[in-house]
C-alpha cells in the first residue's frame, strides 16, 4: 500500500505573514483612532451641579470650591474643544464634585448659623428665667 503526498497549498503572496500583519496593523490604528466619546452629558451634569450651587448660596458660603468647579468646567470645555475628550471627561467629573462640595459646605455654613442662632435664643431664654426667679 503506497501512500500519496498530501497536498500542500500554495501561498500567492511572497510573504505569508504579510497579509496577517497590515490587516493587523489596521485594526490597531482604528483602535487608537477612535478614542472616547465626547463628555458632553457629564459636561452638562456638571454645569446644573454648579447652578444647585449657586442656588443653595455657595457664592457667599463657599465662594473657593464654587470658584474651583466653574474653573474645572471651563477647562473641560476647552479640552472638549480641542477633542481631548478624556481630560474634558476627568475635568468635568471633577468639576461637578467641587460642585458638591460647595453645596454641602454651603449647608453646613448654614446649620452652623442656625445652630449658633439657637445656642444665642437659649442662653438669652436662661438669663429670662433667672431675673424673673429673683
Amino acid at each position: 500500500m503506497k501512500f500519496l503526498p498530501t497536498p500542500q497549498p500554495m501561498s500567492s503572496a511572497p510573504w505569508p505573514g504579510l497579509a496577517l500583519w497590515i490587516a493587523s496593523a489596521a485594526l490597531l490604528l482604528a483602535a487608537c483612532a477612535s478614542g472616547p466619546p465626547p463628555p458632553t452629558a457629564q459636561l452638562a451634569v456638571s454645569a446644573a451641579a454648579i447652578d444647585q450651587a449657586v442656588s443653595a448660596g455657595a457664592a457667599e458660603l463657599a465662594p473657593a470650591e464654587l470658584a474651583m468647579a466653574r474653573e474645572k468646567l471651563d477647562r473641560a470645555r476647552v479640552a472638549m474643544n480641542t477633542r481631548d475628550h478624556t481630560q474634558a471627561l476627568m475635568l468635568a467629573e471633577q468639576s461637578q464634585a467641587d460642585a458638591q462640595l460647595a453645596v454641602t459646605r454651603t449647608r453646613a455654613a448654614k446649620a452652623e448659623k442656625a445652630a449658633a442662632a439657637l445656642q444665642e435664643d437659649r442662653r438669652i431664654l436662661r438669663e429670662e428665667i433667672q431675673r424673673n426667679q429673683r
